[in-house]
């Protein structure tokens, strides 16, 4: 087994339980380490820290698998696939759940989401996409599901010198599969939709909003495909109007109203949502419960600043699009967005809208996404269900 040498001072982080090691961390590695295989870490004094995947050509050079000096082979992989089953039966909905979340399950790179009885899989690392093939089979032997779909056509790739790709693994898989959350029923493309074809994440946050729905107005922007919209609508809210930019995305969005018997109450309209909010806003139009929840408004810390800006905009519309006593829900999926910038773009917005705010809740994301307290990268939902007052 190839060896790898941290740099003095430098097994902090991983002593502390956070599963990645950058290149700048290592002091050498032996000859004939091989990118996707697996590699001893020790600190610079020759101490076993653990054995994680390699790859000398990505930023992060080792992910580290487990800390215990154990073999990494296909029982390894079918103890860790059997671990996260458990917990998702045990805290889950097994029929909707994001099975594996990459380093919180201790599978570095590896997304797995079950739709009913499909799986639908990311190979993200180099170490995980050498072994998909594998993967992919032990997951539905654990399972039993029917079917493993590839969804590894996602640019993070490149970091670790991959090319997109999709396409079966497993079984069989249908174009689009139906799967129920929340008692709600929906279609989910998980060929060609966005992602894996659904956001999971929200599951609870999406439940969460059921007290504040009978015979409410409401506006759900960003709404993708609707489901935070059908969960008010379901949930006994007297209107409901879905915005997105995305026509494909509101045809998916339409067609879930029809087939849980909401459309009566729940519309869909094509709109850039930061234009609309402005619109509404100067047609004097009051909601009683407003939902902001947008795409990743940065994907780098790079442009975090333009993110905060995009933030506080949107917020400073919600609120003053939600009636006195109303309530606004806003989230940020933005994993470089600290909860504490987060709670201050809200505050700014506030201040800025002359509203008054108290905080309800302040939710992250559904329990099959869990939380590594040691890594702070696995955390990255924000989502605050606010009263709004004059």
């Amino acid at each position: 087994m190839s060896k790898a040498f941290l740099r003095k001072t430098r097994e902090t982080r991983v002593r502390g339980g956070h599963p990645w090691i950058y290149a700048s961390e290592i002091e050498r590695v032996d000859d004939g380490a091989e990118n996707g295989g697996i590699i001893d870490v020790y600190s610079c004094k020759n101490t076993f820290l653990g054995k994680g995947f390699f790859n000398a050509n990505s930023q992060i050079t080792i992910r580290i698998l487990t800390t215990l000096d154990e073999e990494i082979d296909e029982d390894f992989f079918r103890r860790r696939i059997q671990d996260a089953w458990n917990y998702r039966k045990l805290l889950c909905d097994p029929m909707s759940c994001r099975l594996i979340y990459s380093e919180s399950d201790f599978l570095p790179g590896l997304i797995v989401d079950k739709f009913a009885d499909i799986l639908v899989m990311q190979a993200l690392s180099l170490g995980i996409d050498m072994r998909k093939q594998m993967l992919a089979r032990l997951l539905a032997e654990i399972t039993g599901a029917k079917g493993v779909y590839e969804r590894s056509d996602v640019p993070v790739r490149r970091h670790e010198g991959l090319e997109q790709t999709k396409g079966l693994l497993w079984g069989e898989v249908p174009d689009a599969v139906l799967m129920t959350e929340n008692g709600i029923v929906y279609s989910v493309d998980v060929k060609n939709g966005q992602k894996t074809g659904f956001f999971l994440d929200q599951k609870q946050n999406r439940a969460a909003i059921a007290p504040l729905c009978p015979g409410a107005k409401v506006l759900d922007c960003f709404c993708h495909n609707g489901s935070f919209a059908l969960n008010a609508a379901h949930s006994g809210a007297r209107s409901v109007l879905g915005v997105d930019i995305s026509e494909d995305a509101l045809a998916v969005a339409r067609e879930n109203a029809r087939r849980n018997h909401l459309e009566d109450i729940a519309s869909f309209e094509a709109h850039n949502c930061f234009d609309l909010l402005r619109e509404l806003t100067e047609q004097g139009e009051t909601y009683d419960l407003v939902i902001l929840d947008p795409p990743a408004f940065t994907k780098s810390r790079a442009a975090l600043e333009s993110a905060l800006r995009g933030y506080k905009e949107i917020n400073l519309r919600g609120l003053k699009l939600t009636r006195p006593g109303g309530f606004l829900v806003t989230c940020s999926c933005s994993q470089h967005v600290s909860p504490e910038q987060f709670q201050d773009v809200i505050n700014q917005a506030a201040r800025d809208s002359k509203k008054h705010v108290r905080l309800v809740e302040y939710r992250t994301q559904a329990y099959d996404h869990p939380i590594l307290p040691a890594a702070s990268e696995t955390k990255y939902l924000k989502c605050m269900i606010l009263q709004v007052m004059n």
